[in-house]
């Protein structure tokens, strides 16, 4: 069954999710930490997860599967998801890959090394309009993909 889990407390794409969703009627998860607002819409869920650390990563990885969406920025939980079959994209569009996600962490150690050294070291870009507009487009053809390899 193909779905969408959204790792949401902090997702900037959760309205574009709910739209794209709605057009090929996949079911969508919202999960976080902290009670958020969806749409009413039997395709739209929420899942209300504890504070506790990596509860809502935790949560989503006990329910992915081959057929399953991730959307989160969470490297390290994009690398879990992609060992269990799941499509896993950046709220900005850019896919997280078996072939990237190696890159990804590397980077993501070398940043934390270097804020640990008290380097001053920027974040990332500010999220814009053609952040919003390839994450629209990655999240369409990432669906008619999964509607191929799994027809209903």
């Amino acid at each position: 069954m193909i779905r969408i889990l959204i790792d949401a407390d902090a997702c900037p794409v959760k309205d574009e999710t709910y739209k794209v969703a709605a057009r090929y009627k996949v079911p969508v998860v919202v999960v976080s930490n902290s009670p958020i607002r969806v749409p009413p819409s039997p395709l739209i869920s929420r899942k209300l997860v504890s504070d506790a650390f990596d509860a809502a990563d935790d949560w989503i990885v006990e329910n992915t599967a081959p057929g399953t969406v991730v959307i989160t920025a969470d490297i390290l939980l994009a690398d879990r998801c992609l060992k269990l079959g799941a499509e896993v994209l950046a709220p900005n569009g850019k896919p997280f890959t078996t072939a990237s996600i190696g890159g990804a962490i590397a980077t993501r150690a070398i940043m934390a090394d270097l804020r640990a050294g008290g380097d001053v070291v920027g974040g990332p870009p500010p999220f814009g309009k053609t952040d919003r507009s390839r994450y629209l487009s990655s999240l369409d053809q990432t669906l008619v993909q999964l509607r191929r390899r799994f027809p209903a």
